[in-house]
């Protein structure tokens, strides 16, 4: 078990000459040989070792007798010695979590608190190889995504160093023959034993399955642990260095999504723009899963032009043609508005301004957002749309709806209930701005006098 234990150190360079070390001591035989490994290559290594017991006041009297256990045995060893005593309950009810998150909340909070006071290089926990198992089997079931299926990483950073797992390459049994070769007494937690907890049963009835099958298992799985660490890496970067030209606007709430863009993407990237998206408006607090992921590029892929998916914490995905949505805030219709356009002025509405210039003949050239009418028109009225809508389009006989005419031209959702619609003098509709003109804006003979109608859309966020 040495010799493992000392490669795999070696080949995630976990520990360096002269570190500080804190090592998170439960009192459990795992915790125990991770102290005692450390203390014998401390004069090697130079190392400083700090021993870290969280009391979490859980099993009365027992969580007691574990903190004097280590305590004694630090004294003993000439181990420096730090601990807690925590009310995990409480805490536990002031932030409305489980036991298990409320336990590990404080217990990393200790340790930071720790690390911090030593200024330590690393923090050592004693998670092994059936420990990997049964994280990346767990995740496996419920879902996670990305790094999440590679279980539990050999290093990461933490307080004022990293947090560094040395017993991942071996098993809870050669952990238990090292504590016994070694004449270590260790704690045992009785809730170990009892299937009440999902990691437990992982434990008791999957793990001697794929033992049987392969002694070697958590050597297969730590292997793919660190293959899908680095594959998820090289992967996210990709996705990163895409969302420049996949997102057209963002906030703290919101986030603006280009469809086409996305879908120019391999479906990988896809699902990790997605991940990125949700996690940044999460605010890395992720209570999304694969299943979500998924839901949401089954909308993104259909034919329907229009769509939507309530997710986790309400945040709700819109989709709209061209765009999509991810936003916090509720989706309610907008104020509806009324607006009086004079013959000469302006008007500002919600999606863009219109305004009213006299002019003595029509312009040599125009745009889209211009219209010319005569003056008999007015005084118009610009407004919000309404139910059953309808205009008659330049060129057309009968009336169409506004409604199909924003179908038709791909108007996105969200724009067509402030989009400025403009009625004459006598109550009809001659210009949806910027999109359609009405047949009845269409200049007499008589040499009236002109109105330039001028359309100036906003940027929307």
């Amino acid at each position: 078990m040495l010799q493992d234990v000392d490669q795999f150190i070696h080949k995630h360079e976990l520990i360096n000459s002269g570190d500080t070390v804190v090592v998170g001591v439960s009192g459990g035989p795992d915790s125990m040989a991770l102290l005692h490994y450390l203390g014998t290559i401390a004069p090697s290594f130079r190392l400083t070792i700090v021993a870290a017991h969280v009391d979490h006041n859980l099993r009365g009297e027992e969580s007691a007798q574990d903190l004097a256990f280590v305590k004694r045995f630090c004294q003993q060893e000439g181990i420096t010695f730090e601990a807690s005593s925590i009310d995990v309950n409480e805490y536990k009810e002031q932030h409305q979590v489980s036991t298990q998150v409320a336990a590990r909340e404080c217990r990393y909070h200790f340790f930071q608190e720790v690390m911090s006071t030593y200024q330590a290089n690393a923090l050592a926990l004693a998670h092994h190889g059936d420990d990997q198992i049964e994280t990346m089997l767990m995740r496996q079931v419920h879902g996670s995504i990305g790094s999440g299926l590679a279980g539990i990483p050999v290093r990461r950073p933490f307080s004022t160093g990293s947090i560094i797992r040395p017993f991942l390459g071996v098993t809870k049994e050669q952990l238990l023959h090292y504590c016994s070769d070694y004449g270590l007494g260790y704690r045992e937690d009785p809730s170990n034993k009892r299937d009440n907890y999902m990691r437990n049963r992982f434990r008791h009835h999957v793990l001697p399955f794929l033992k049987e099958e392969n002694p070697n298992v958590h050597k297969r799985y730590q292997l793919y642990s660190e293959r899908t660490q680095d594959d998820e890496r090289f992967l996210m970067e990709l996705a990163k260095q895409q969302l420049n030209k996949v997102i057209l606007d963002q906030n703290d709430k919101f986030v603006k999504m280009d469809n086409k863009a996305y879908q120019c993407l391999p479906i990988p990237l896809q699902r990790r723009v997605i991940h990125l998206i949700l996690n940044y408006l999460y605010t890395g607090n992720a209570p999304f899963s694969s299943i979500h992921i998924e839901d949401l590029r089954l909308m993104l892929d259909s034919e329907h032009p229009s769509a939507s998916l309530n997710l986790p914490l309400e945040l709700r995905a819109v989709k709209s043609y061209t765009t999509c949505y991810f936003s916090f805030e509720t989706f309610l219709p907008p104020e509806p508005y009324t607006y009086h356009l004079p013959l000469w002025g302006s008007v500002d509405t919600p999606h863009g301004m219109i305004t009213a210039v006299p002019i003595e003949a029509v312009p040599q050239s125009l745009t889209g957002n211009d219209l010319i009418i005569e003056e008999q028109l007015l005084p118009a009225v610009v407004r919000s749309r309404r139910p059953g809508d309808r205009i008659q389009p330049k060129g057309m006989i009968g009336t169409k709806k506004v409604k199909d005419i924003f179908i038709d031209r791909k108007i996105d959702r969200s724009e067509r209930d402030v989009w400025p619609i403009v009625e004459d003098v006598t109550g009809q509709i001659i210009w949806v701005a910027g999109v359609t003109r009405s047949e009845k804006a269409t200049l007499s003979a008589r040499k009236n006098q002109l109105v330039h109608l001028h359309y100036e859309k906003k940027t929307l966020t």
